[in-house]
């Protein structure tokens, strides 16, 4: 144990003097040897490094999105290149490369996480084993040992036997309930997180093998959670049960105020946003105008909630602006267009009535019947001396039609050679 600590100083003591740190604010309140000053200066511990994450937990949202945009074209190259997994892996890389996404970024705060961890886990052992570590003195140690937390030690595990536990003042039953519903508390509480991740958290538009991952660990963390929390002392499973609850509100308040697109968190988001901006006439906090001027920007390429968000402003007579903002309009149609095709504020043009086939064909009579006195009036446009003469020349075209008609007959064409005088 002496080597473990001496190699791990540099983790273990910044860790060890922070949790003396608040032990000595909360001693002060609830006295220095109860389970509360203890228990309280773990959870602040745990507190204060998630805020410390948060910049990570950001960076982690971001490159999950990057990671749910990138499925499709991933898919596509790992159908492609099948049988060659060097060719996968070099185009998995470039495709990486060309859109700046790194996949394990979205573990950063696991494995930022994962020291603090292992110094607090080292630190009990120590305080359970009897030995001093970092700024924990020996009568701060004894202090620890004399902290439980609803009846339970703060040092002692699942797997203890009954001469340890008895040894630091309590019993083997109080022991063994008190750590099996907090390892029960805390795999479901890493449970729940997941599963609201899966069912409103993801785009339902596309079906990756990614989501398919996704939802085999939502299983397979909770059981993990539970196989290795019974070697876990107490004071641990307050850390994972603590950071476990604040990984859930952090993600409740990421998927009610800016939720994945696609998802079904945003359309309950954008009803949320319309019913605000219709009553108010205006778009008030920040966050809502980063959101409307994004689905702004994409045009053509929204999806069905964002363009339902679009029309649904529309038909309240209000435009939604590049800025992010809303204004009201004239005319309810003064609104991007349905598929992203901005307008001018003009109403837009209403399409014609299909008609019936009766319909067509009476109006095509009707067209013909208007159509003969037009030509009625055309011909008494010419002059009356005209007349006679198109009528000679239309008669004489129609005997001379008839002549033809007569030779075609048996008559030969052309002069007849006179007959002959008959021999008497």
């Amino acid at each position: 144990m002496d080597t473990i600590a001496s190699l791990f100083s540099f983790i273990t003591t910044p860790v060890s003097w922070v949790i003396v740190q608040f032990h000595s604010v909360y001693g002060a309140l609830f006295g220095p040897d109860t389970g509360w000053a203890w228990g309280l200066s773990i959870v602040s511990l745990v507190i204060l490094i998630r805020i410390c994450l948060i910049p990570l937990f950001v960076k982690q949202i971001k490159a999950t999105r990057a990671m749910q945009t990138l499925q499709p074209e991933m898919k596509k190259i790992q159908e492609r290149y099948k049988n060659d997994k060097q060719r996968q892996s070099e185009e998995m890389m470039k495709l990486y490369k060309d859109t700046g996404t790194n996949p394990l970024s979205s573990c950063l705060p696991i494995l930022a996480q994962s020291p603090f961890f292992f110094a607090l886990y080292h630190v009990l052992n120590s305080i359970a084993s009897n030995d001093t570590i970092g700024v924990i003195n020996t009568s701060l140690l004894e202090s620890a040992q004399k902290a439980h937390i609803v009846g339970a030690p703060l040092a002692v595990k699942f797997t203890d036997s009954a001469s340890k536990v008895e040894a630091l003042g309590a019993s083997l039953t109080d022991v063994r309930v008190v750590t099996a519903i907090m390892i029960v508390l805390m795999s479901a509480s890493q449970f729940f997180t997941q599963r609201q991740l899966m069912t409103k958290n993801v785009d339902t538009t596309v079906k990756t093998p990614f989501m398919q991952q996704q939802k085999m660990l939502m299983y397979v963390f909770p059981i993990m959670f539970a196989v290795f929390g019974i070697n876990f002392p107490v004071g641990v499973l307050v850390y994972w049960l603590t950071t476990n609850v604040w990984t859930m509100g952090q993600q409740m308040y990421v998927i009610h105020n800016n939720p994945t697109p696609g998802s079904k968190a945003q359309a309950a988001y954008l009803e949320r946003l319309h019913k605000h901006v219709t009553q108010h006439n205006k778009v008030s906090r920040r966050r809502d105008k980063v959101i409307v001027k994004a689905i702004v920007a994409k045009g053509r390429d929204r999806n069905e909630f964002e363009r339902k968000f679009i029309n649904g402003l529309s038909k309240a007579g209000l435009a939604a602006q590049a800025d992010g903002t809303v204004i009201k309009s004239d005319t309810a149609a003064a609104v991007e267009a349905e598929d992203g095709t901005p307008t001018t504020g003009m109403p837009r043009r209403q399409q014609p009535k299909r008609q019936t086939k009766a319909q067509r064909q009476s109006g095509v009579a009707k067209a013909a019947g208007e159509a003969e006195p037009k030509t009625s009036l055309i011909k008494s446009d010419e002059p009356e001396d005209a007349k006679p003469a198109a009528a000679a020349k239309k008669g004489g075209a129609k005997s001379g039609s008839g002549t033809r008609s007569k030779a075609q007959s048996g008559q030969r064409k052309g002069p007849q050679r006179p007959k002959s005088p008959s021999k008497k």
